[in-house]
């Protein structure tokens, strides 16, 4: 079993939890909807993952849609006192599982209560608002309707933490304004590096930034130098994606999904795997 108990922390809100977590979107059906085709196999995945020390796993109520959810409660609960569970509101899933906005703040709330009985829990550790691109309103449109619509339910008790997913520097300023902003979680990996500015912004503040798809998601990444690199440290091309993100910044937190237990396994082993910073920093020149 590897263990990872040992490998470095980050403060997100108040608890500190490992910087290498664990993803669920993949344990759904597939493109997310529906069942998985193994249940079995998906709850050993989870388990495996928090026997191993992950305490930050990722999730929404629309994967699924309520599946993923469904799934950690059957295999978690009662959680361990360490586990953070993040997840999301923002959007649901059509009949044809379409991904649908929704973004006003009843729907909002009702995901929030969605995520609330599936998880089995009577208040959220963190709660991300998941913002689309809005073309009418630009990409810096106003997110403050609906982030006061989360902080109220953080003050009702629902919520402990509030975080962004999706967002611009500007927009995360503007929640600011609103309530404390836990965490931020943007698409970044180590040939999508837009955020660069933000990461560094976000670290001189003490928060969270957790990449989605850390490994390029469904099109997973491909690089001749990445390859080259990894087989010279006898590691995965995927396994030096990871340590190159845990090498970029403190704050960065990660959350690789799979719903198999051989993936799972060689993901969170890259949290105790160490290379030499030039190997790294030749990476990140030649991709």
């Amino acid at each position: 079993m590897i263990d990872i108990s040992n490998t470095s922390t980050y403060v997100l809100g108040d608890r500190v939890i490992r910087r290498l977590g664990y993803g669920a979107m993949q344990l759904a059906g597939p493109s997310v909807f529906g069942p998985p085709k193994d249940k079995k196999a998906a709850i050993a995945v989870l388990q495996e993952a928090v026997a191993a020390g992950v305490n930050h796993i990722d999730t929404a109520d629309f994967y699924g849609p309520h599946i993923t959810n469904q799934l950690i409660r059957e295999a978690l609960h009662p959680y361990p006192d360490d586990l953070v569970i993040v997840t999301k509101v923002g959007a649901f899933r059509g009949d044809d599982g379409s991904f649908v906005h929704a973004q006003t703040p009843g729907e909002l709330t009702r995901a929030v209560h969605d995520n609330l009985r599936n998880l089995g829990v009577d208040r959220l550790d963190v709660v991300n608002l998941r913002v689309p691109e809005n073309p009418a309103g630009g990409i810096d449109a106003s997110i403050e309707e609906r982030f006061v619509a989360l902080a109220e339910l953080q003050q009702q008790g629902l919520i402990r933490h509030l975080g962004l997913s999706g967002v611009t520097s500007s927009q995360v300023a503007e929640a600011q304004r609103i309530a404390p902003v836990a965490c931020v979680q943007n698409h970044y990996n180590l040939v999508h590096r837009d955020d660069d500015a933000l990461i560094d912004a976000l670290a001189e503040q003490h928060i969270a930034y957790v990449p989605f798809f850390p490994l390029g998601g469904f099109n997973p990444i491909q690089s001749e130098t990445l390859s080259a690199v990894a087989n010279e440290y006898g590691i995965s091309p995927m396994q030096l994606a990871l340590v190159w993100l845990l090498a970029r910044s403190p704050n960065i937190l990660l959350i690789p999904g799979t719903s198999n237990v051989v993936h799972l396994r060689e993901n969170i082993a890259a949290a105790n795997l160490s290379l030499p910073q030039e190997a790294l920093s030749s990476l990140a020149l030649a991709v």
